[in-house]
């Protein structure tokens, strides 16, 4: 049987079960756009943009071992110098989580050898652990007891990488956290960043349960209103990203109107218009800029234009009066 393995290894190219599908949206099958994707660098100039550089909620306190403070004394110019390489590091710690396409499920049978049905009475499992192979391009087969011999799942690739190659932090099952019930609980005590950060260790990000946990979050966040809670933090711009795409960012939008972003509300109807071009909010909008593109998104995309109007209304007369 090894060498009936060895034979298959060198006939099967690993590549053609891997491999990512970067998120993109905006281009159905009757468009003639090209699809825009999320690492497109308009995009993530305007992700970055919206996400905001709070160095007090980037560098917010953690628990960890309690170690005496250290205090050093500055001129104005050292301290300013020391802000910006904190704001260097900063822009490191809010990069972009990848929005990625679910992997296709593997479902391939390599060879059935009927000699072998009922040898066994449970799975073998036949790993290539070769230290520099990449974790995606790795050989994983499983022969079953009736002799069928197939490519692992990616439940099973992912559990026995995590055998050879653990990931620190990574469990072999996932936490209870992430049950409904429980994912419940922390969206009610305001953890959902706490939720993503672990949702990134526990699985991939292309993984059908990280996807459907990383939804989730985003849409209790905006269900509540709360999207302040990932302000300044790596999840934020995918947030945008996925309320964009599913053509509901009214909440998001009277979020940034009511905390005098109107830049940043501006760059989220750019963003609106680049994934869904083919709208007539983006077509007729062409030309527009600051809350003159916001107005015309209020008055021919918003699902909910009264809330819209009164947080625009307020802004303006807040502006009026300061100045």
């Amino acid at each position: 049987m090894a060498a009936r393995l060895a034979w298959l290894v060198r006939r099967i190219h690993p590549q053609r079960v891997t491999g990512h599908r970067s998120l993109c949206a905006g281009a159905g099958p009757s468009s003639s756009s090209k699809p825009v994707c999320f690492t497109d660098p308009d995009v993530q100039n305007i992700l970055k943009k919206v996400t905001g550089l709070n160095l007090e909620k980037v560098f917010q306190p953690v628990k960890q071992e309690s170690k005496p403070p250290v205090y050093k004394l500055m001129t104005q110019q050292q301290y300013e110098e020391s802000l910006q390489k904190a704001a260097v590091v900063a822009q490191q710690y809010l990069e972009m989580p990848p929005m990625l396409n679910e992997r296709e499920p593997i479902d391939e049978v390599l060879a059935v050898d009927e000699i072998l049905d009922g040898t066994e009475t449970a799975k073998l499992v036949f790993t290539d652990i070769t230290y520099s192979t990449p974790h995606r391009e790795r050989f994983i087969v499983v022969r079953e007891p009736n002799g069928v011999l197939r490519k692992a799942t990616w439940e099973e690739r992912d559990r026995m990488i995590q055998v050879y190659f653990p990931h620190k932090g990574r469990k072999m099952v996932a936490p209870p956290v992430f049950r409904e019930e429980n994912l419940k609980l922390m969206f009610q005590q305001d953890r959902h960043e706490e939720v993503l950060n672990r949702c990134l260790v526990q699985f991939e990000p292309d993984a059908a349960e990280y996807i459907k946990v990383r939804n989730q979050t985003f849409e209790d966040i905006d269900r509540q209103g709360k999207h302040d809670l990932l302000r300044s933090t790596r999840h934020f711009g995918g947030m945008v990203w996925h309320l964009c795409s599913l053509k509901n960012i009214d909440g998001l939008l009277v979020d940034m109107l009511q905390r005098d972003l109107v830049d940043d509300a501006v760059s989220l109807v750019r963003l609106y218009h680049m994934v869904h071009p083919d709208t007539a909010c983006a077509k007729e909008s062409q030309g527009a800029d600051g809350k003159e593109l916001i107005k015309l998104f209020i008055k021919m995309e918003a699902k909910k234009p009264g809330y819209l109007e009164l947080a625009l209304q307020v802004f303006s007369e807040s502006v009026a009066a300061s100045s």
